[in-house]
């Protein structure tokens, strides 16, 4: 029987991960397979994160985190980076259209590093879609995980919490996930097998699904794979 047979069965009797989070990677490879300049991988990449969160808000998935722009990616050539940041403009103003299909959006990440028409535009987006109840997506920009754990952590020394009263609770607290649950599953196409500093302190217990397939390539059938597979696991968080 093939993956896309048995997926129709399966779909009534699996589990879904109720966060799932993306590293949206391999744009600039794809781009250079077909001869065209990086700037065009991340254009594909952005209308492909479009096209998997609307997958994700239909099958029921809650919670959605994709890693858009690290804190290192600043050191890329200039070019590429106002190209990128040009593209996050276009969604941005278009980001109404998730509105309308009860999708909530927010970002994570250091806002202060972003131009200021940006900065403007997501909290413009975060409120027009901050009564949706569907699928609640985050998006990470200027997002290091390290980054996250020194913010947290100046923020816990600022409120003078003493030594001996700071958990691990006290921590996620002051992250910028601290509203919504660790991911179960985090994915991550392109051929690469590494976290990219991404939810370094929220992945302790997450599933990992690498991929070859390139981002812009990635379908929701590439999606039900990882799922199907999230199904497999034992999830034994340190028990029998």
């Amino acid at each position: 029987m093939s993956f896309f047979k048995r997926k129709k069965q399966i779909t009534e009797n699996r589990t879904l991960p109720t966060h799932i989070a993306i590293i949206m990677d391999g744009n600039g490879r794809w781009a250079k397979k077909r001869s065209l300049p990086r700037t065009a991988g991340h254009a594909a990449g952005s209308k492909k994160f479009k096209e998997i969160a609307r997958y994700c808000n239909k099958i029921g998935i809650k919670y959605l985190t994709v890693y858009a722009f690290s804190t290192e990616n600043w050191r890329r050539p200039k070019e590429e980076v106002d190209a990128i940041m040009n593209i996050f403009r276009d969604y941005l103003k278009d980001s109404a259209n998730f509105k309308s299909e009860n999708i909530m959006l927010k970002f994570i990440g250091d806002r202060s590093g972003m131009p200021e028409d940006i900065i403007k535009l997501m909290a413009q987006a975060e409120y027009d879609s901050k009564d949706a109840t569907g699928l609640r997506v985050y998006m990470a920009i200027n997002y290091g995980g390290r980054d996250e754990l020194v913010h947290a952590l100046r923020d816990i020394v600022r409120e003078a919490i003493p030594a001996e009263e700071i958990t691990e609770d006290t921590i996620s607290s002051h992250i910028y996930t601290r509203e919504y649950p660790d991911p179960e599953l985090i994915i991550r196409p392109s051929g690469e097998y590494r976290l990219s500093n991404f939810l370094i302190w929220q992945s302790a217990y997450s599933e990992f699904w690498f991929s070859d397939v390139l981002w812009p390539d990635f379908s929701s059938d590439d999606l039900e794979r990882a799922i199907d597979d999230y199904n497999k696991r034992n999830r034994r968080f340190g028990g029998v």
